[in-house]
């Protein structure tokens, strides 16, 4: 079995992400390979939390440039996981 901070890499803390708060939905940068079932369990044993449902996005990488050489970053997966009700994540 995977370890879970291999599958969950961090948390996301944008603009759009604070929206989401309210909502009780919270963002994580997860390993490109790891599923719903991995994330949702890797999740809930980090931060001692009962997640509600998990939605997962494959982010594209960008097309970056250095002077002459065109270069791309890498792609990624996101996903945006719901807390059940009284559930909270603490991110100060």
């Amino acid at each position: 079995m995977k370890d879970p901070h291999d599958i969950v890499k961090g948390m996301i803390r944008t603009e759009k992400g604070a929206g989401m708060l309210p909502l009780n939905k919270y963002l994580f940068w997860v390993d490109r390979r790891s599923n719903k079932i991995e994330i949702k369990s890797a999740v809930e044993n980090i931060y001692k939390v009962k997640v509600g449902g998990v939605n997962t996005l494959m982010m594209r990488g960008k097309l970056k440039r250095v002077r002459y050489a065109v270069g791309k970053t890498a792609d990624w997966k996101k996903a945006i996981v719901t807390l059940k009700e009284g559930s909270k994540i603490d991110i100060t």
